[in-house]
């Protein structure tokens, strides 16, 4: 029977999730670490206040399906933004960089998890928290430093988009690894395979399918236009899930599919106030999980950790800048600010959580995320500065001015 207080509970939640937004975004921060910490606060040690009870035992239900939906809407939200046609004209500088950069993360979680002596399942998942970057911080970033008109980012984002692109690939292959609860090398190929070949034919022809589906969407009745929309995103997720491929592919594949419609840009207007909201509620439900006092053995790890996929997207971005013909000093800018985690290592992390695997593994991903996603921004921000601090500023050849006796010369010559 639901509580009398159950839709308080939720709009106390809410309520609480709105005030430490406007407070990071007041001091003009990601909003990612503070949704985890208050979720981290209230979730297991918190005080009952007369009827409240602050740690949303009766609405965590609830609170946890809507950070359900909101991995649904992130990778939806993505899966729109994201054009491989875009990565193709990106150029080879970006696609090289990019690789680099997935190289040198996906080494660094193995590197790390070796020194853990964590299992491969478990090694296979840090890995994969460690190789992605946070799209959402990353933007922000970016938009709040006033940097989006810079040479710079434009390689950043590829790099971006090649991370993801690998991701989505990397959660399939942990769908098969993971989720189906076999450790038969077979059964797993089999599952991997099948998650890649979900992918391959839902692009070829889901892509068939968009003239049907903008028919569809043909309609003045703002409600309809919804209903088809949640529709075709529910129903993808919905079927990639009972064929043990991460319902976070599915949607992200319906995204990637609607991005060619030619209703994309009031897809992506109806969308976002959904991303918002749940993509909150999600980074909420993730702190209320964790137990805080149960942190203290992952944070050695992760902070070596962290410091190491610094260091690590540091020499990517000093690739990437050459690849690109920049200047050296534009290493710092990139690698800084690719170093942001978020959401996507949570979403890994809880892949882990529902197979079962070692509970070390959402501890660590707390203590990663927490920390990149505040030093990253802040160090991006002094980008610049460190670089000068470091190696000085660059020296700017002064022009050679000509004398009238040079040109003089000249034409005697």
């Amino acid at each position: 029977m639901p509580s009398h207080t159950l839709i308080l509970e939720i709009g106390i939640a809410v309520g609480l999730v709105a005030f430490v937004g406007l407070i990071a975004n007041k001091l003009k921060f990601s909003v990612i670490p503070f949704f985890i910490l208050i979720g981290m606060v209230l979730g297991q040690h918190a005080p009952q206040i007369g009827h409240i009870d602050l740690t949303f035992t009766e609405s965590k239900p609830f609170i946890d399906f809507m950070g359900r939906l909101g991995v649904l809407f992130l990778l939806f939200y993505l899966g729109l933004e994201f054009s491989v046609g875009r990565l193709i004209k990106s150029g080879k500088s970006i696609v090289t960089g990019g690789t680099v950069y997935v190289l040198l993360n996906f080494v660094s979680g193995l590197l790390i998890g070796w020194m853990m002596d964590l299992p491969f399942k478990e090694m296979m998942v840090l890995c994969g928290i460690m190789t992605s970057s946070s799209t959402a911080i990353v933007a922000k970033v970016l938009t709040d430093l006033k940097r989006t008109a810079n040479p710079e980012t434009e390689v950043i984002m590829g790099m971006i988009m090649f991370d993801d692109l690998f991701i989505a690939m990397h959660i399939s292959f942990l769908s098969g690894l993971i989720l189906t609860g076999s450790s038969s090398f077979w059964t797993v190929a089999g599952t991997s395979l099948l998650a890649l070949g979900f992918i391959l034919t839902f692009l070829i022809l889901g892509r068939k399918l968009v003239p049907a589906i903008d028919k569809l969407l043909q309609v003045k009745s703002s409600e309809l236009f919804v209903l088809v929309i949640f529709a075709l995103l529910f129903i993808t997720a919905g079927f990639s899930e009972t064929i043990h491929v991460a319902e976070a592919i599915g949607a992200l594949m319906a995204g990637l599919v609607l991005a060619d419609s030619q209703y994309i840009k009031k897809i992506e207007a109806m969308v976002l106030p959904y991303k918002d909201f749940f993509g909150a509620m999600f980074f909420f439900s993730f702190g209320l999980s964790i137990d805080i006092l149960s942190l203290g053995g992952a944070v050695l790890w992760a902070s070596i950790a962290a410091l190491v996929t610094i260091l690590g997207n540091l020499a990517s971005g000093y690739f990437a800048a050459r690849f690109s013909g920049m200047k050296n000093k534009t290493a710092f800018d990139i690698g800084f600010t690719l170093s942001a985690r978020g959401e996507f290592s949570i979403i890994m992390a809880n892949i882990g959580k529902a197979g079962g695997l070692l509970p070390v593994i959402q501890s660590f991903v707390v203590v990663y995320v927490l920390i990149l996603s505040i030093v990253s921004p802040l160090l991006t921000k002094e980008s610049r500065n460190l670089w000068t601090k470091l190696f000085g500023k660059d020296e700017i050849k002064p022009k050679t001015v000509k004398r009238l006796s040079d040109l003089e010369s000249g034409q005697t010559l």
